[in-house]
């Protein structure tokens, strides 16, 4: 499992948060996607390493990028709400430049062999990977969506998914009962975003490629999202059987990693990127 882990976040660290923030029309994030790679390479070096001094020094470095995209994260929310604009989509800019830290922290926390909040390193280490795909890409990607096709559903998925992210992350502290809550909403922002990329995505674009891309990060929406919810129900009601969590993380965290994430940021980064349609 250690192997598959490293390589969603290695894919995490060095494609998918440089490539999102180019996509995230947020002030400074154009900036540091460009010098990104300065704290993305010592954390992925990290993660191969040892724990230790050497592989805690590292992931702190990445730590302190993540942090600056936090300040981003936390400057543009406060300016919405002062100017009274907050709306889904920018309560989803703001998840997603705010998860990194947390991946980061989480990181940091695993390769210093120092168990936090009760958990142990083994969960730490899947924190991680969270953070950057159902935390950065899940979000950042709703508000894509958001923005690119306002309607109420792409507003509600805007919603949903920094909410649904933060609901399951209380259910880490509260009970497996409030980390359901938190999957099924999340679960539902999710194929709300899944079902524009299919519906309206699809047809704002003429390119076999892009189309390609955005209908597969569609469909893998529903198989991954099915997946997790399977996961937190297994965990409420004994009799429901789910996977183990080895092959969560081959199954749902590979295919979210690459077939929604990379799919669909490669999709909107072309440079037939969809249109807006009324």
């Amino acid at each position: 499992m250690t192997v598959v882990v490293n390589l969603v976040v290695t894919l995490g660290m060095l494609v998918i948060v440089p490539l999102g923030l180019r996509l995230l029309p947020v002030a400074g994030t154009l900036a540091l996607a460009r010098a990104y790679p300065v704290f993305a390479v010592p954390g992925v070096v990290a993660l191969w390493l040892p724990r230790g001094v050497l592989s805690t020094t590292l992931a702190g470095w990445y730590g302190v990028g993540t942090l600056l995209l936090a300040l981003l994260g936390v400057r543009h929310g406060w300016n919405c709400l002062s100017r009274r604009t907050l709306r889904g989509a920018d309560a989803a800019a703001v998840t997603a430049l705010v998860c990194p830290a947390i991946a980061a922290f989480a990181l940091v926390s695993e390769r210093a062999s120092t168990e936090v909040f009760g958990f142990s390193l083994k969960i730490l280490a899947l924190t991680v990977p969270h953070f950057h795909f159902a935390g950065f890409a899940a979000a950042l990607v709703a508000h894509l969506v958001a923005t690119t096709h306002p309607s109420p559903v792409t507003t509600a998925a805007a919603w949903s998914v920094p909410s649904g992210t933060l609901v399951v992350r209380l259910g880490y502290f509260v009970n497996d009962e409030v980390e359901l809550l938190g999957a099924v909403i999340l679960t539902a922002g999710m194929w709300l975003v899944g079902w524009t990329l299919w519906t309206r995505g699809r047809a704002g674009t003429r390119d076999s490629r892009t189309r390609l891309l955005l209908g597969v990060s569609a469909v893998t929406l529903v198989l991954t999202m099915l997946l997790a919810l399977d996961w937190a129900l297994g965990h409420v009601v004994d009799a429901v059987p789910h996977l183990p969590i080895e092959w969560m993380a081959w199954t749902h965290g590979l295919a979210n990693a690459v077939g929604f994430a990379l799919c669909a940021l490669c999709a909107l980064a072309r440079p037939t990127r969809i249109e807006s349609r009324p």
